[in-house]
């Protein structure tokens, strides 16, 4: 785990070296809940994919990870573009992962926005950009959004394929 990076639901894996008397430690196990928190910066975008899918390639299909991590992409682009995460020096992003036998549930929380919430727009056809929540509303089974006085969390579920 790295630094701002947590892990939550059971113990980690750790690895023993192996030798007389010291047994490996067991795989991973496929589920569970991890958080981290990346700076409000256009780089957390791929940092928090990258982390996502070092988390989540092994527990779950390919095309639901495919989902995820584009999910995933397009909640933490709108939250460094558009809240006081991105506008604030020291803002930060805090992205939860759980994983369990129904599929993925991801939740970015961010600083918030005096300006506007979340909301799903029908993109134009010539926009560069404005597809994020449209997405998530398509590809995810569900989302939500709510904003308090500390900031704004937008979640998503995508679930298990079998």
């Amino acid at each position: 785990m790295t630094a701002g990076e947590r892990h939550e639901g059971f113990a980690g894996t750790s690895r023993k070296p192996r030798g007389a008397g010291v047994r490996a430690s067991p795989a991973p196990r496929p589920y569970g809940t991890w958080r981290r928190e990346f700076p409000g910066a256009d780089r957390s975008v791929s940092e928090a994919r990258e982390w996502a899918r070092g988390l989540l390639g092994e527990r779950v299909a390919a095309p639901v990870l495919d989902d995820v991590v584009l999910l995933l992409s397009e909640v933490v682009t709108n939250a460094v573009t558009h809240s006081d995460s991105g506008r604030d020096e020291d803002g930060r992003v805090a992205v939860r992962v759980t994983c369990d036998t129904g599929g993925v549930r991801v939740e970015v929380r961010d600083g918030g926005s005096a300006t506007g919430a979340p909301v799903v727009r029908a993109p134009d056809i010539g926009a560069v950009g404005g597809r994020g929540l449209w997405l998530v509303d398509g590809l995810a089974t569900a989302w939500g959004a709510w904003q308090d006085d500390t900031g704004t969390s937008v979640w998503f579920r995508v679930a298990a394929r079998r």
